[in-house]
């Protein structure tokens, strides 16, 4: 099986496409695609994978997903039951960057939502009263049609660039900080990428922004709000994910491929992060892969 790769526009023959999404869960499997997504949850919950950060997600939850990054949406499996009273709704706005070629986006007025695109590259969480603000937007934006649409979608756009309700899902892009804090934690980040399979200690890492472990956790924590092994469990799974996936390897060799000992500690953490044992990800995964090419 593979992580797919889909191109939104060519599949709606549309360069910008809001949709609103209602089904009994959330079926597409781990993907990436070159068009902007701005996803609000509606109804359900669960967990989602953006890049390489696994978190829960529930009504009302809202991102803006930067071309090319993976993701998947997965809901708890009590929504897998076939409850009928439980539905997965989500309103789902597409727009590709081909949208931005004119020369309205290289004025100086256009420089903010430049900036919100550039960095969506990591994922962004849009949280507070801006998400409130945002989701009333999109409602509306179901229900026009011809120009008003696109004004509509400038000024999401543009109310996103200029928020301060908005937090990058994936470490790796760390706006608006200290050049001493970014050189730091940028080498820990590169760090775990580069090393995740092997076994990663706390005092290698904290070697690498001249701090004890002590002092780096408190940063760590201050900047990215979960416990440094909670964010190298997270890489460790998002790469199992894909390898579930993208590979006929056993369930043992991803285990230790991912930089898990033993294939129990593996098992248990992977439940515990997306809800799912890693067997279930991947036989889910493959029925929706069959669903979308049925379709």
């Amino acid at each position: 099986m593979k992580i797919i790769q889909t191109e939104i526009a060519l599949k709606l023959n549309s360069l910008f496409t809001v949709m609103e999404r209602e089904e009994s869960y959330f079926n597409s499997p781990l993907h990436f695609h070159p068009e902007y997504e701005l996803v609000y949850i509606r109804e359900s919950s669960g967990k989602r994978i953006i890049g390489n950060l696994i978190e829960k997600f529930e009504p009302g939850d809202m991102v803006l997903i930067g071309p090319n990054l993976p993701h998947i949406w997965m809901n708890d499996e009590i929504y897998m039951q076939g409850h009928t009273d439980m539905r997965a709704r989500a309103i789902v706005i597409y727009f590709h960057s081909s949208l931005f070629d004119s020369g309205l986006f290289s004025l100086a007025e256009a420089n903010q939502i430049n900036h919100l695109l550039k960095i969506s590259s990591s994922g962004l969480a849009i949280q507070k009263e801006t998400r409130h603000l945002i989701a009333q937007k999109m409602e509306r934006l179901l229900q026009v049609q011809g120009f008003e649409k696109i004004m509509g979608l400038l000024e999401i756009l543009h109310l996103l660039s200029i928020s301060r309700d908005i937090i990058p899902i994936n470490s790796e892009e760390l706006h608006n900080r200290s050049n001493t804090e970014k050189d730091r934690l940028c080498d820990v980040y590169r760090y775990v990428n580069e090393n995740f399979r092997t076994d990663i200690q706390l005092k290698d890492v904290a070697r690498l922004t001249n701090l004890t472990p002590q002092s780096f956790c408190r940063l760590f924590k201050k900047r990215n709000k979960i416990h440094f092994v909670e964010y190298l469990n997270q890489v460790r799974i998002s790469s199992a994910c894909r390898l579930l996936l993208d590979s006929d390897w056993t369930i043992s060799e991803i285990a230790y491929n991912c930089g898990y000992k033993t294939i129990s500690n593996f098992n248990k953490l992977f439940k515990e992060t997306t809800g799912h044992s890693p067997k279930k990800y991947r036989e889910q995964a493959s029925v929706s892969i069959h669903l979308k090419e049925e379709v």
